[in-house]
């Protein structure tokens, strides 16, 4: 009998697949989203690679400009601060909150996020290393089970990728090491009051890390970006 056929990617693959290369900085702000291409890339039709399309735009990650198509989301400056001071309103709450509830596990846990980015950082991969420090924002809003505002900061994390991928100025990794390390300390210690300070300073930081002009970036090969 003849082996089946692998089955075809669905929208919500491809749609994780190419959030994952945007996070990573490996599909740059401005980069034209061919829908052809990336049918030729996935193996699919354009009906899905249209439908994975629409998902990263509901989640700002893609713009779908009229008679043009699918772009990766390039944000403003004035879109770039307000991000980020939204960002240093609602994580040092959040900061504070996973102090007061932490766990042995969830440190383990966060201390993982540290050393792979810390691997990725030694092996010259900067955009993993940026999504990683993504992600352990994120884990820290898990922490301190607030449903709601962690859905806010997801969205927020998510816009930051592009934010530093088109502003971003100082040399070396987004979250420097020592600003995670001393908040892993805040949390090991249950210290509420400078877990949160501690967070409000790294973002306020990160802020004035950024070069706000207005400036486009150089779009990827799809095919190179996408591994193809």
């Amino acid at each position: 009998m003849n082996e089946p056929l692998p089955a075809a990617p669905m929208p919500d693959t491809i749609a994780n697949d190419l959030a994952l290369a945007i996070h990573e900085h490996r599909l740059m702000p401005g980069t034209k989203l061919s829908e052809e291409e990336l049918g030729e890339i996935y193996g699919v039709s354009r009906t899905i690679i249209r439908a994975a399309l629409q998902r990263l735009a509901h989640d700002r990650l893609v713009e779908l400009k009229r008679n043009r198509g699918a772009y990766v989301a390039q944000p403003t400056v004035r879109e770039a601060r307000e991000v980020f001071e939204a960002r240093a309103l609602l994580e040092p709450r959040t900061a504070r909150s996973a102090a007061e509830r932490i766990t042995e596990d969830d440190l383990a846990a966060l201390q993982r996020h540290i050393d792979e980015e810390h691997a990725a950082i030694d092996e010259g991969e900067a955009g993993r290393a940026l999504f990683l420090s993504g992600q352990f924002h994120l884990e820290i809003a898990r922490i301190a089970d607030q449903a709601t505002i962690t859905e806010f900061i997801t969205q927020l994390v998510a816009r930051s990728s592009l934010i530093i991928a088109l502003y971003w100025h100082r040399r070396g990794a987004l979250c420097e090491s020592h600003a995670h390390h001393a908040l892993m300390r805040a949390f090991a210690e249950r210290d509420a009051d400078l877990a949160e300070e501690l967070m409000k300073n790294h973002l306020l930081d990160l802020l004035s890390s950024l070069d706000l002009r207005n400036r486009s970036s150089a779009p990827a090969s799809l095919r190179e970006a996408l591994g193809a």
